[in-house]
């Protein structure tokens, strides 16, 4: 299959993005949300007049709130991110908000959401959400050692556990990259959803990894070919097809969410559409790859 045949472009481009990622992460780092800073988040929506976001801003000076972040979500939303907030001044900035105009004269915002985070919580959850992360990592590479454990020729079961955590760290620090920069650029940030985010990701990219890792151990038992390049590249054709529709739906969905669904949850579904994207390409043109360039690699190591 071309994939096998062409992989030292593959490989090339996954090296300009990771380096690209790393490059970002290392000069801008992530624009951390008050999950894991601490801090306060209110979103209110205006049925009819959405004041600007210089008139919210005003309004709240004499609240002495410090630093406020003003964000306009959709067509009517207004987001505050600001310092972690008492109830009483959670409820004195409702009644300081500058009003909507409509039929019912001076009728105040609706409030759709608020949540305030001590910069202890926050921390502990950064560390919780680490640890989380790097068990999956171990998991995941431990569950592969013992599933192929039966494959021990051309290539030991503990390469496809090797080879499995490359691809999930492909997968996970070129979306982190990606989000560090849209951080520099864009304000994006990094919240709790963005851990929820990394860790489906890390699931959904193991997918579609062993799934071809798995048609690759059928193959060798079947003994389709006595060249292991050859058996690698029928397995990719067989599952090449499926992989990429599973991918594309899943793509398409996130894309729709991140368009029209609600301001909270866009970031996560970029995150997401970015992650499948990445661990769809890693799955079918790097994790399968290396596997030939490993098992080419021993062998010459053999004869020599």
């Amino acid at each position: 299959m071309f994939v096998v045949k062409y992989k030292n472009l593959f490989f090339l481009l996954s090296l300009i993005l990771i380096l690209g990622s790393v490059w970002s992460f290392w000069n801008y780092g992530l624009k951390l949300g008050t999950d894991f800073t601490g801090g306060s988040i209110l979103e209110v929506n205006y049925a009819t007049a959405r004041p600007s976001a210089d008139v919210v801003r005003a309004s709240l000076e004499k609240l002495n709130l410090g630093p406020v972040a003003v964000q306009l979500a959709g067509d009517s939303d207004v987001i505050l991110r600001m310092r972690a907030l008492t109830e009483e001044e959670h409820q004195a900035l409702l009644k300081t908000l500058p009003v909507q105009v409509s039929e019912a004269a001076g009728s105040a915002p609706v409030e759709k959401r608020f949540s305030s985070i001590g910069p202890s919580v926050g921390q502990e959850l950064a560390k919780r959400g680490l640890i989380a992360i790097a068990l999956v990592v171990v998991l995941i590479i431990l569950f592969i050692a013992l599933a192929f454990r039966g494959v021990s020729r051309p290539v030991s079961s503990w390469k496809y556990g090797i080879v499995a955590l490359i691809a999930l760290l492909h997968d996970i620090i070129i979306p982190v990259g990606v989000f560090s920069y849209l951080g520099h650029t864009q304000g994006i940030e990094a919240d709790a959803l963005f851990l929820t985010g990394l860790l489906t990701i890390l699931g959904l990219s193991i997918h579609d990894t062993i799934v071809v890792f798995d048609r690759i151990r059928e193959n060798l038992k079947k003994k389709v070919s006595p060249h292991f390049a050859e058996v690698v590249g029928q397995s990719l054709s067989e599952t090449f097809t499926r992989s990429l529709n599973t991918s594309l739906t899943i793509i398409f969905v996130l894309i729709v969410l991140y368009i029209y669904g609600a301001a909270a949850t866009q970031n996560f579904a970029l995150l997401m559409a970015i992650g499948v994207a990445v661990g769809t390409y890693s799955s079918i043109f790097i994790a399968s790859p290396l596997l030939v360039v490993w098992e080419k690699w021993s062998r010459k190591n053999i004869k020599s």
